[in-house]
């Protein structure tokens, strides 16, 4: 009885490595049997087996290998079914009793002790339905590569997180394949470890503020009754709109709840402000290619792969798992994948992958694979193109087009303009930019410019992809080697200014500059004393503007 514990609120015993999972059974239990009293109806649950005591029906067969007769017994028997979550469980809402089916099958003709497989490494015969970027995720901060200036060594949250006795509310932005998500489980792993503190993830593709509600009173149970913190993992945390996002308000504000929050976007345009100002936000850059390399050859040993130089020369050989063939990757495609994959790791691993298990297609049991530069690239079929057209990286690469031209780099130019284009950016979208740059920065400078950035719009309008990217180019080359003048922005902005900066009403028009379309308007004074100048040079005789401002000047 030493390792029984009394239930707080319903005064039973039950093991300690039961009586979480049992409190809040019987704390939800409670508030559900206080909503039936009100004349509703309590939804039955295929989780209510965690909350009452139930029958459980347990069958197990084995079959023998070697054995023509086959031995099966059955097993019933009565246990208190609070935390358990069998895996083949088959619940039926309207009875008590559980049924588990515990059948064990042994493979068909092939003894399970038979050529064993080294921990950690997959058979080359056999293949697994988890994605080789999913079993390589590390459980530990010493294995996380890359980011050492958002969570490195020396970094104040990796001090933090490698405790894993206080876990701030974060929101962790970065491109995908970064590893933000890996982040969160090594954080969950810590969470584990410390034992205080229970790690729950979240999709907000998939969830909802019902969710939300029911954690929060979990966390809340939690933290009263066991003195346990909760940290929730949403992943995609744009998907929450703004009412999603303040349901977890006064949650993260109270600290019931520590919010970990992963996203590709901007969190200053798709996390409200006021959730914002909660959490810290960790950004996560592009892994580098040295980064991409390290994670590469970590997963090798898992397929087993061999690096080698170059193909030419290699033996033929017997590999210690049968007759699966040996299967070597060059050191120059690990460069290429590393290079292609542009700084996101998961799609490496997963190029890695289909290019392994492309190169075992076909090959006999005696002739070794070879994954080569050629394999890789048609694995990958082209270069990875980060480019979102609503997203982050849209916005950084149009400013780096337009600043490319500013400064008159021609080559620079094209190549922001041909991220843009192989990323998949509407071309009109990038002509409407060149017309806006024919006048904000060239201008009176060069007043052909206008005209050429026009003409450009047109063209890609009436012929369009693929052969519109010709009109873009000449443009971008002709803005960028045009020469330079704001003064068409500078003027426009400060007579912006002026009108919206006046103190007081706004003067009139003077009575010489108006219009005068009938006798009476004339009579009164109306267009009185205008003189047309003969020519636009010399002195002006009459004043253009009212009196208060005579002698701006918007070009100083």
């Amino acid at each position: 009885m030493s390792d029984k514990i009394v239930c707080p609120v319903c005064s039973q015993l039950y093991s300690s490595s039961l009586i979480s999972d049992h409190v809040n059974s019987c704390l939800n239990s409670d508030s559900d049997k206080q909503v039936g009293s009100a004349g509703k109806k309590r939804r039955t649950s295929d989780w209510d087996f965690l909350t009452k005591p139930a029958k459980i029906k347990i069958s197990s067969t084995s079959t023998a290998d070697h054995d023509t007769s086959s031995s099966r017994f059955t097993k019933t028997s009565t246990k208190h079914a609070a935390g358990v979550s069998p895996k083949n469980a088959k619940i039926n809402n309207n009875s008590d009793v559980i049924t588990i089916d515990c059948t064990e099958e042994a493979d068909q003709g092939v003894s399970k002790s038979s050529n064993p497989v080294p921990q950690g490494v997959v058979s080359k015969g056999v293949t697994s339905n988890v994605p080789l970027a999913e079993r390589m995720r590390p459980q530990k901060f010493e294995d996380y590569v890359g980011q050492d200036q958002a969570v490195g060594r020396k970094s104040l949250l990796h001090t933090l997180l490698s405790q894993g006795e206080r876990i701030p509310s974060m929101i962790l932005w970065g491109p995908p394949g970064c590893g933000k998500t890996t982040l969160a489980k090594i954080v969950a792993q810590k969470c584990k470890d410390v034992g205080n503190i229970k790690f729950v993830a979240m999709s907000a593709t998939s969830a909802g503020i019902s969710d939300v509600k029911e954690l929060a009173k979990v966390a809340k149970n939690d933290l009263k009754m066991l003195r346990r913190k909760t940290v929730l993992f949403l992943d995609e945390i744009h998907r929450f709109n703004k009412t999603q996002q303040d349901a977890l308000l006064p949650h993260v504000e109270d600290g019931t709840i520590t919010l970990i929050g992963a996203t590709t976007e901007n969190p200053s345009f798709h996390v409200n402000s006021a959730l914002l100002s909660r959490c810290r936000v960790i950004t996560l850059e592009k892994l580098k290619i040295d980064d991409i390399k390290a994670i590469i050859k970590r997963a090798l040993p898992q397929l087993g792969i061999t690096v080698v130089e170059k193909m030419e020369g290699i033996d033929v050989k017997q590999n210690s798992f049968g007759s699966s063939p040996d299967v070597y990757i060059e050191e120059a495609a690990i460069e290429v994948l590393a290079g292609l994959v542009d700084g996101d790791a998961r799609c490496a691993l997963n190029g890695l992958q289909l290019a392994f298990e492309g190169s075992l297609a076909g090959q006999g049991p005696h002739k070794a694979a070879c994954i080569s530069i050629d394999v890789i690239k048609e694995a990958l079929q082209r270069s990875h193109v980060l480019y979102d057209k609503n997203g982050e990286e849209h916005y950084n690469i149009v400013s780096a087009l337009i600043k490319s031209m500013r400064g008159s780099d021609a080559s620079a130019a094209l190549y922001w303009m041909m991220r843009m284009i192989e990323g998949g950016e509407n071309p009109l979208f990038v002509a409407r930019r060149l017309v806006i740059f024919a006048s904000e920065d060239v201008g009176l400078a060069d007043p052909l410019a206008l005209t050429q950035a026009v003409a450009t719009h047109q063209a890609c309008h009436l012929i369009g992809m693929p052969e519109c990217v010709l009109n873009l180019t000449q443009c971008v080359i002709y803005l960028s080697r045009a020469p330079k003048s704001n003064q068409v922005m500078t003027a426009m902005e400060a007579a912006r200014a002026c009108v919206r900066n006046h103190e007081g009403s706004l003067p009139s028009v003077p009575l010489h500059l108006r219009n005068a379309p009938t006798k009476l308007t004339k009579t009164l004074g109306y267009g009185k004393g205008y003189k047309y100048p003969p020519s636009h040079s010399g002195p002006i005789e009459q004043e253009y503007f009212p009196p208060s401002l005579v002698g701006t000047n918007f070009f100083s």
